[in-house]
C-alpha cells in the first residue's frame, strides 16, 4: 500500500458484496477506489466456508449476478467450489485484481472532521477515502458458544466456517454442536466416515427436500447461445420467490400445507417415532429458515448417529455434556453455531466524528436507513445492512438493490460538488426503522414462537426484510436528499458554522417509507428479477 494513499471510495471485502459494488463502481466511471480483503483470495463466505457438502439453498441461476449471467453452472444448486469459481470469474472478467488489496484486514476507521474524509488503518498501513463501503457481510464471523471446560477438551476443535481439512474424522466420535443450514449438509457429509456421531439440538429444524439435479449439456448449450434464456430462467425463478413473499409477511397461517409436506418428508425417513418426536419442531415453519436436505433425515436414522434433543452445557475432559444430562465420549467437536449477526464486529471499529463507535451506536439494536446509511457516520455505508436479509430468496437480489443506492449517492456526493459529506438525519432512519419494525409484528419471524439468529438481544429482528425484493428495490432506487445532511468544509458556501446545511429534497419523490406497495407493473418486475 503506498504511503499517504487517498482513494475517492474504499470497499471493505471480496465477497457478493464487496465484488458487486467495484464493479458498480467500475460502470460508473468510478476507477479511483481500492477493495480490502483480509484473506488472500476473494469469496468472502464462499470462500471461508469449504467444509464437506458445503452448498447453497438458492437456486443457482438466481443466485448469481444479473450484470453476469453464468450459463454453465453444473448443477440447479450450487456447490461452494461452483459458487467461488464463479466470484473468481467475475473478479478476472469485469479487470477487478488490480483494484484489490489482498491481505488487508481493516483495524479501524475514523472520521476526519476536518477533511470530511474516513482514516482507515490496516494491517498493511494506512490510507484514506471520501467514502466507505462496508461489504463485510454478516456471515464472516464465526460464533463459538462460551462452553465451560472447552479450553481443556484434549481433541480437536473447529467451527464449521474454519473448517480443518488436515483433521482425519474417519473412525472418530464426532459431536456436532448445532442444527442450522451448515450443520444439516456436514452431517449426511461425514456420517458414513466417522465412527460414531453426537448432534447437539437445541431446536430442530424444519427441513424440506433438495430438489437438485445436474444441468444437462443441452440445457447448458441453449443458454451459451440464446442468452435470453437465462434471463427467462432467472425470471421464473425469481417470480416464484416473490409470490411466496406474503405467507411470510402477512399470512403466517398458510404455511401450515408446507408443514405438513415437511412432516412428510421427515416421515418418509425416519421410522422411529420416539426420533421423529425429537426431530418435529414445535413452532411455525418458516420461523427459522426453512432448510433444504434430501439426505439430512436419513443420515440421522443410521445406527452411529446420536441425537440430542439437547444444548451442550459442559466439557468435562473428552465428555461432552447437554443440558437435560445426558454424555459421550468425544474426540472433535464440530460447531455449526452461527456468525455474528446482529453484533457484527466490523461496527467496532468504525469510529464517528463524535468519537463513537458503530458498535455504541447500535447498542440498543442496529438501524440504518433503507440498509444502508447509519446516522452520525458520513459518508459511510454498507451492503447487506440491517434488515436487508431474505428468508426465502436470494440475497444477491437485495445486493443489487444497494448498489443502486451506493451508485446514486456518489452521483449526488457529484452533484452537490466541492469537499462534501452526506450524514442520514437520525429522524430519517427513525422513520425508516419504525416502519420496517411495524410491518415486522405480523411476520412468521415474529409471530411464530421461535428464537431465531435473526434477532438480536433485545428481541427485536434486526436482520430481515419483511417484504418484497421488488419493494425494496424501488425504496433503495434514488437518494432522498431530504432524508440527509449535507456536511461541507467549514466555511463552504451555504454552510453554516459546523459546516452543515440541509439538503433540498428531491420534487419527483415523497418521502421515501418501507411501503407496502405491490409491483407496478411489467417493468418494475422485470427490473426486480433482472
Amino acid at each position: 500500500m503506498a504511503e499517504h494513499e487517498h482513494v475517492r471510495v474504499a470497499v471493505i471485502g471480496s465477497g457478493f458484496g464487496g465484488l458487486g459494488a467495484a464493479v458498480r463502481l467500475r460502470r460508473e466511471g468510478i476507477t479511483d477506489f481500492a477493495v480490502l480483503e483480509r484473506a488472500d483470495s476473494v469469496g468472502g463466505t464462499w470462500r471461508d466456508n469449504s467444509y464437506p457438502g458445503c452448498a447453497c439453498d438458492v437456486p443457482s441461476h438466481l443466485y448469481s449476478f444479473s450484470f453476469a449471467p453464468n450459463p454453465d453452472w453444473p448443477r440447479t444448486f450450487s456447490g461452494q467450489r461452483h459458487i467461488r469459481a464463479y466470484l473468481e470469474h467475475v473478479t478476472d472478467v469485469f479487470g477487478l485484481r488490480p483494484h484489490i488489496r489482498f491481505g488487508t484486514e481493516v483495524k479501524l476507521m475514523t472520521w476526519d472532521a476536518e477533511q470530511l474524509r474516513w482514516e482507515i488503518e490496516t494491517t498493511r498501513g494506512t490510507l484514506t477515502a471520501d467514502v466507505v463501503v462496508s461489504a463485510t457481510g454478516p456471515l464472516s464471523d464465526p460464533k463459538i458458544p462460551e462452553i465451560p471446560g472447552l479450553e481443556s477438551f484434549p481433541g480437536k476443535v473447529f467451527h464449521s466456517a474454519r473448517w480443518d481439512h488436515d483433521y482425519d474424522l474417519r473412525g472418530k466420535r464426532v459431536a456436532m454442536v448445532g442444527t442450522g443450514a451448515s450443520a444439516i449438509q456436514i452431517v449426511p457429509a461425514i456420517q458414513r466416515r466417522v465412527g460414531r456421531l453426537t448432534l447437539f439440538q437445541r431446536t430442530p429444524p424444519w427441513v424440506m427436500p433438495r430438489v437438485d439435479r445436474a444441468i444437462s449439456g443441452a440445457e447448458r448449450g441453449l443458454h451459451r447461445a440464446l442468452p435470453f434464456t437465462t434471463r427467462l430462467r432467472r425470471g421464473l425463478l425469481w417470480g416464484i420467490r416473490e409470490l411466496q413473499v406474503q405467507a411470510f409477511t402477512k399470512r403466517p397461517d398458510e404455511l401450515g400445507l408446507i408443514e405438513r409436506l415437511a412432516k412428510r418428508n421427515m416421515a418418509r425417513a425416519v421410522k422411529d417415532p420416539a426420533l421423529r418426536a425429537r426431530l418435529t419442531p414445535d413452532y411455525r415453519i418458516g420461523c427459522k429458515r426453512i432448510l433444504l436436505s434430501s439426505e439430512y433425515y436419513p443420515a440421522l436414522a443410521q445406527p452411529n448417529v446420536d441425537v440430542v434433543a439437547s444444548g451442550l452445557t459442559e466439557i468435562r475432559g473428552s465428555t461432552v455434556v447437554a443440558a437435560d444430562g445426558s454424555e459421550a465420549e468425544v474426540d472433535a467437536i464440530i460447531f455449526g453455531t452461527g456468525f455474528h449477526v446482529t453484533d457484527m464486529p466490523i461496527a467496532e471499529r468504525v469510529v464517528g466524528p463524535e468519537g463513537v463507535t458503530l458498535a455504541e451506536s447500535w447498542k440498543n439494536g442496529m438501524q440504518a436507513l433503507r440498509g444502508a446509511s447509519a446516522a452520525g457516520f458520513p459518508n459511510w455505508m454498507t451492503i447487506i445492512g440491517p434488515n436487508t436479509g431474505l428468508g426465502n430468496t436470494s440475497m444477491i437480489l437485495m445486493i443489487e438493490s444497494q448498489l443502486n443506492y451506493m451508485a446514486d449517492y456518489l452521483r449526488q456526493l457529484d452533484v452537490l460538488g466541492g469537499r462534501t459529506a452526506l450524514d442520514a438525519r437520525p429522524a430519517a432512519v427513525d422513520a425508516w426503522n419504525h416502519t420496517v419494525q411495524e410491518r415486522m409484528k405480523r411476520t412468521v419471524w415474529s409471530t411464530g414462537g421461535c428464537t431465531s439468529w435473526y434477532l438480536d438481544a433485545s428481541g427485536r429482528n434486526t436482520t430481515i426484510w419483511p417484504g418484497t425484493t421488488t419493494e425494496f428495490r424501488r425504496a433503495t432506487r434514488r437518494v432522498d436528499l431530504a432524508e440527509y445532511e449535507v456536511i461541507r468544509r467549514s466555511g463552504g458556501k451555504g454552510a453554516d458554522a459546523g459546516g452543515k446545511e440541509k439538503a433540498p429534497a428531491r420534487t419527483t419523490r415523497r418521502p421515501a417509507r418501507a411501503t407496502s406497495a405491490s409491483a407496478d407493473g411489467a417493468s418494475q418486475q422485470s427490473e426486480a428479477a433482472a
